[in-house]
């Protein structure tokens, strides 16, 4: 130990950081959702307390609360005072976008800049109204949030006395004190420790009068004390618990002590605890000697600082990796967050995320577009996804269904429904997916009188999903299938998408708003007592443009019995694998558009190259009504269809039709098809359409051949 003629030079014990789980939790939202690509430093609070064990230091701990929760304001972080365990210390976090970025910050300078700090406070006179101050410190960091590593360097600014502080003497306190001395000041101690107005304030003065009478004064009454004639000893929280030297803080406490009041012989107490009450066997008085340095006299001086916590003995940063501590679900949800807020910050500051996770999706249809569509739906953040489906998983499902394995086509196979719904709380633990095994009553196949009460309980059942969920998706693998689902939703005014395959080519489509909007009395109704007039109905929306068709306002004829005598070949999905995929990934991103777009269901149909599409204020771009594709030749256009006033599915009388009689209408659909053409007018639109003659003239009177039509 280097000395003078003096005394020994005054040696403290570093100070050590702890940084709690919850802490790198609270950066890393806060970078996710405020701070984004944001390096600008931002203010933090530490906590620390006395040491309170003989055989292990006090630590400055970072929790959650340590963040702030606006960091563009500036501020210090509030937090609650009086916590004699938790004595607040402000702090400035430098967290950085790149690991590279990390490793070039220039440490030292960051480190002047909070000595400047301290040492303005102190000239100022800052230090003696709130002496936590003298303890500021620096943190700067990387969170690399892919892999959850965070790499981290503490720095405790102290500034350097020249020439240093030496030590004249260190003992325990209670062998400084007189045993009357040693009791009032341990209950002078505990006093100031229990009260909410002074438990966290680390600096204090300790004033004792000639008939050892002690009491607590702070730093601000030194001069009062000083009037009074008594002994005073500079006192501070000592966090360290080592027998022979004090804990940091007393470093800058000397400076402030020296420049503030010009003091050169000062005796200080070195305060710590046992079982949360003073122990002055642990605590230490000692005496230092400090002599000014000249330079303090110039204005603009700044004095030298040190500061940089060691890593096991030497200057390096540290780094800590949560990822097997996190737990699993906590850490998918994080990832899975990571990507779409990435989104948000570079090209889509208008994503709304906390839309997209809370809308119920209901996927019908558990196959390979149900199973695409479902996966994309979870990248998009949808975490409420129910699907239904009557099928079992066959041998020839998981190759291009990707939510299936070998394992779920054993012993007959499982229920598609259930084995799809497991697969995604498998694939994310997070998502609300649940499965239900229903056949959806189709026109065409008529149901035996014997399983008519099933028939209709799969109805309501389906009226219910419909009801209760926010947007649907039919992905069914049979044009009837698609029917009732189609009625359901023009009557609840659903956001509803189809998309269909061919062996080569693809429709995906979204519904338009249904012919009417449903009352909140309507819906409160059950099924079978709905009724309406079709003078609320209307083939236009609020603002007198047609709206937009459903899947069936093209067709001239009722859905029939598709599977009926089908061949291998047409029992089979028989489609190009890649087909697929593209369609499901188009419905999702068609669903993610109408969320985000003002008009939502009634958003109008958009084009890329017209002068009427593709509106600019749009981020997600433009909102199509349907979009078809052929992979022979890999193409793809945009079409719109609007609705049909003959339509089986979303016409006003259709709707009508149902409301008044509810679940008599359907089944009387299901069971007579050419039902619907006679109710919708399409019995006479074929007779009308056959009506029409082509007559060949075959006169030659001249060279031309003639079509009379």
């Amino acid at each position: 130990m280097a000395g003078n003629e003096n005394g020994p030079v005054l040696q403290f014990a570093a100070f050590q950081s702890s940084v709690d789980e919850g802490f790198w939790h609270g950066l890393s939202s806060l970078k996710l959702n405020k701070l984004k690509t944001d390096e600008s430093p931002i203010s933090i609070t530490g906590f620390y307390a006395p040491c309170s064990n003989p055989q292990v230091s006090s630590h400055l701990t970072l929790l959650t609360e340590s963040l702030p929760t606006e960091p563009s304001d500036g501020l210090p972080t509030e937090t609650s005072r009086g916590n004699r365990n938790k004595c607040s210390v402000p702090g400035i976090l430098y967290n950085t976008n790149t690991l590279e970025g990390y490793h070039s910050l220039d440490k030292q300078g960051l480190l002047k800049a909070e000595a400047k700090k301290i040492w303005e406070d102190i000239r100022s006179g800052k230090a003696e109204e709130d002496s936590s101050v003298l303890l500021r410190f620096l943190l700067i960091s990387f969170a690399d949030l892919k892999k959850f590593n965070f790499y981290y360097w503490f720095a405790f600014p102290a500034l350097v006395l020249d020439p240093p502080a030496t030590l004249v003497n260190l003992r325990p306190a209670s062998q400084w004190f007189t045993l009357q001395e040693a009791e009032s000041v341990s209950a002078c101690c505990n006093e100031w420790r229990m009260s909410s107005l002074t438990a966290d304030v680390p600096f204090f003065l300790v004033s004792i009068s000639s008939n050892s009478h002690a009491t607590i004064r702070s730093l601000k009454d030194f001069k009062a004390c000083q009037q009074d004639g008594h002994k005073i000893l500079f006192a501070f929280y000592d966090p360290c618990h080592l027998p022979n030297n004090p804990g940091w803080p007393l470093r800058n406490f000397l400076a402030f002590i020296s420049a503030r009041w010009n003091i050169k012989k000062v005796q200080f107490l070195c305060y710590r605890e046992n079982h949360g009450f003073a122990d002055l066997g642990l605590s230490l008085i000692g005496e230092a000697l400090v002599q000014p340095s000249q330079a303090w006299q110039d204005q603009q001086h700044v004095p030298n600082a040190v500061g940089w916590e060691l890593n096991k003995g030497k200057r390096i940063p540290r780094c800590i990796n949560l990822s097997t501590s996190m737990d699993p679900t906590r850490m998918a949800v994080s990832a899975a967050d990571l990507n779409l807020k990435l989104m948000r910050w570079r090209a889509l500051p208008s994503l709304d995320l906390s839309m997209l996770s809370s809308t119920k999706c209901l996927l019908l249809g558990a196959g390979t577009l149900g199973c695409q569509v479902a996966r994309m739906l979870m990248a998009w953040g949808v975490r409420k996804i129910t699907l239904v489906d009557s099928g079992k998983v066959a041998m020839s499902n998981p190759l291009r269904q990707s939510l299936y394995t070998l394992e779920d086509c054993l012993d007959g196979g499982d229920f598609k429904a259930l084995a799809a719904a497991k697969s995604l709380r498998r694939i994310f633990p997070a998502v609300e997916a649940e499965g239900v095994v229903m056949a959806i009553p189709m026109p065409g196949h008529p149901v035996p009188s014997q399983e008519e009460h099933n028939v209709l309980d799969d109805c309501r059942s389906l009226h219910d999903l419909v009801e209760s969920h926010d947007a649907i998706f039919l992905l069914t693998d049979t044009r009837e299938s698609r029917w009732l689902p189609t009625l359901l939703c023009s009557n609840a005014n659903k956001l509803t998408i189809t998309a269909a395959l061919g062996f080569d080519s693809f429709l995906v489509m979204r519904h338009g708003a249904g012919p009417l909007t449903a009352t909140d009395e309507s819906k409160a109704e059950p099924v079978s007592s709905l009724s309406a007039g079709v003078e609320e109905m209307s083939m236009t929306q609020g603002d007198s443009k047609m709206r937009l068709g459903c899947y069936f306002c093209n067709d001239v004829v009722a859905p029939v019995d598709s599977t009926a005598n089908r061949t291998l070949d047409q029992q089979c999905t028989v489609t190009r694998p890649g087909l697929a995929p593209i369609a499901s990934a188009l419905a999702v991103e068609l669903l993610v558009g109408i969320l985000h777009h003002p008009l939502g269901i009634s958003a109008k149909a958009e084009f890329g190259n017209s002068l009427d599409g593709g509106n600019s204020e749009q981020p997600l771009g433009i909102l199509p009504h349907q979009i078809r594709g052929a992979l022979s030749q890999f193409s793809q256009m945009i079409l719109v269809g609007h609705s049909s006033n003959s339509c089986t599915a979303c016409c006003p009388i259709v709707v009508s039709e149902y409301r008044k009689r509810g679940l008599d209408f359907v089944l009387q659909a299901i069971n007579h098809p050419t039902y619907l053409e006679d109710l919708t007018g399409l019995t006479e639109l074929m007779k009308s359409a056959n009506s029409f003659e082509l007559d060949w003239d075959n006169e030659t009177d001249n060279d031309d051949d003639c079509v009379e039509i």
